[in-house]
This record gives C-alpha cells, sequence and structure tokens, in this order.
C-alpha cells in the first residue's frame, strides 16, 4: 500500500549484487508509477526510466528540453512505487560539472538505483538520430569524475553512456569507454551498437558492467535476451517500449471511436476494473481505514 517498503540504499546495494550475479537483468522502461508496479509483478529485475520517454509525456521530442526538476519529480514517483531497482536516464548532466554534481545528488535524493550521463554535446539528441555530436574526451570525463565525487551513497550506480561509435565507429567507442571507466564510471551505456559482434568487443575490452539499449525502430537489431547475455552484457533495457504499446492502443480505440461512435470493439482488450484495483492493491486500502474507504473490490475480470 501506498509507497515501497525497501529503502533506497537497500536497493541500490541489490542492484550492485545484481549486475555481479552473471545474469541479465532486464529492466523495461516504465511509463508512469503504475506501469512500474506492473513491470514488478511480471518478475522483471529493475525498471527503466527513460528521458525519452518523460520528454515525450510531456508532449517534448528527446532534444534535451525537460529540466533536472521534471525528471527528479517522475524518477521520484516511479522509484517510490517499486520494491525493484530503478535505472534513470539524466541526459548530459543538464550543464558543466558542477550542474552534473547537482544532478547526482537530486537524483540521489529521488531514490533512484543508478543513472546515466552520457557524452553528447547539450542540448542531447536522442541516440538513435542521425546528426549526434559529442564532447571531447575531458569534458566527458570531468563530467563523470564530477558524478562519482557528488554522490553520497557510495552504491549508487554511476553509468557512462557514450555516443561515439555513431559518428567515430567500434574503436573509438571503446576507447571513450575505458576513459569514462578511469574516470570512475561504475558501468558502461554504449549506444547504437550496430550487431551482436560490437557488443562482444565491447566486453572484451571493458571488464565493468555493460548495457544494451534495446529500442524499436533504432540502430540495433532487436536482440534476444539470450544472444544478449551470451555476449556478456549485464543490463537490456527496453525503454520506450511500454509507452509505444500503450499509445498505440489508444490511438487505434480512438479511431474506432471516431468510426464507430462507440467502444464496444475495444472493451475485450483493455485492462479490467478488477485487474486495474487489484494492480493498484485496493483491497489494501479498504482494510486500512474501513471507516472511510468503505467501498467493495470488484471480483470479476
Amino acid at each position: 500500500m501506498l509507497y515501497t517498503t525497501t529503502p533506497a540504499h537497500e536497493k541500490r546495494a541489490a542492484f550492485r549484487q545484481a549486475l555481479d550475479s552473471g545474469v541479465l537483468q532486464r529492466m523495461p522502461g516504465a511509463f508512469n508509477p503504475l506501469s512500474a508496479r506492473l513491470i514488478e509483478e511480471k518478475g522483471f529485475e529493475g525498471v527503466y526510466i527513460s528521458g525519452a520517454v518523460i520528454a515525450a509525456d510531456l508532449g517534448f521530442p528527446d532534444i534535451g528540453l525537460t529540466t533536472l526538476t521534471e525528471v527528479a519529480a517522475r524518477g521520484g514517483q516511479i522509484s517510490r512505487m517499486t520494491n525493484l531497482p530503478t535505472l534513470i536516464d539524466a541526459d548530459t548532466g543538464f550543464g558543466e560539472p558542477m550542474n552534473v554534481a547537482r544532478t547526482v545528488q537530486t537524483l540521489e535524493d529521488a531514490g533512484v538505483s543508478g543513472l546515466h550521463i552520457e557524452d553528447q554535446v547539450n542540448p542531447k539528441r536522442c541516440g538513435h538520430l542521425d546528426g549526434k555530436a559529442v564532447v571531447d574526451a575531458d569534458t566527458a570525463v570531468k563530467r563523470i569524475r564530477a558524478a562519482v565525487d557528488a554522490r553520497r551513497d557510495p552504491n549508487l550506480l554511476i553509468m557512462a553512456r557514450t555516443d561515439i561509435r555513431a559518428n567515430d565507429g567500434l574503436g573509438a567507442a571503446i576507447d571513450r569507454a575505458k576513459q569514462l571507466v578511469d574516470a570512475g564510471a561504475d558501468a558502461i551505456f554504449p549506444e547504437a551498437m550496430a550487431d551482436l559482434s560490437e557488443f562482444a568487443a565491447m566486453r572484451a575490452a571493458i571488464d565493468v558492467p555493460l548495457l544494451a539499449n534495446m529500442t524499436e525502430f533504432g540502430k540495433s537489431e532487436l536482440f534476444t535476451e539470450q544472444q544478449l547475455a551470451d555476449v556478456g552484457m549485464n543490463l537490456v533495457i527496453y525503454p520506450v517500449s511500454l509507452l509505444r504499446i500503450a499509445m498505440g492502443a489508444a490511438e487505434r480505440g480512438l479511431d474506432q471511436l471516431v468510426a464507430e461512435g462507440s467502444l464496444k470493439g475495444q472493451v475485450s482488450g483493455m485492462q479490467t476494473r478488477a485487474r486495474l484495483y487489484e494492480l493498484l492493491d485496493y483491497s489494501a486500502y479498504n482494510s486500512f481505514d474501513t471507516s472511510v474507504f468503505n467501498f467493495d473490490v470488484p471480483t470479476a475480470r
């Protein structure tokens, strides 16, 4: 009922242990707090909080228009609703090294288990679009050093994302990843790898946990969990997938309402009232104070 019973520091410690377990950590992207609860119920290992999803939810493209306040607010809303670790997209850190430091502490206060900071020029672009620009190595390293120095909980995962592959190739991505690890990054997010061999090459060169981004309509093929585990990936995210599924269903429903004047044809595909109440744990609220919450929870599915 209400919020998670697992403190943030315990989720962070568990996240660290899971990354060392040798088991691929699957982290679908939550587009709201309720979807995070669903991700946990379905047995996934963690929840990803995508910057692209936060931007889209606000009606913006993923081009660096969101603010630290907006990202931290959504991060806190999602993190407090699940016992799972949460990994959040912190874009470029929202400014220069001092801004990066503030970003880390603000997101730490929001209760996330980890965050990633990228080496794109600020304002950034979606990692799977053409025309990205990356900063020089010195600037990228300073961002990560500032992030590492700023955290107060040593188990808060500081992940470095590099987008340099798209412009300068795999070799440059490996070199940049090594520099970021030397700067203190706990994990590496190599964006827009072309194929499994590139993930494997990154794994052979880097000795910290690695993340694979399985986003639809992007530069990377949608590999299976087993394929990614076989080349040594530690985490896989599906950042925008649930939002795309939900928005696709919403659009189909609205089209039917326009065409037919009724949603009868969509009801069979909707989440039922009983299932929603189950996911919200309505019965626990009812038990908590029956003098206020004096409703009956439907059982029909």
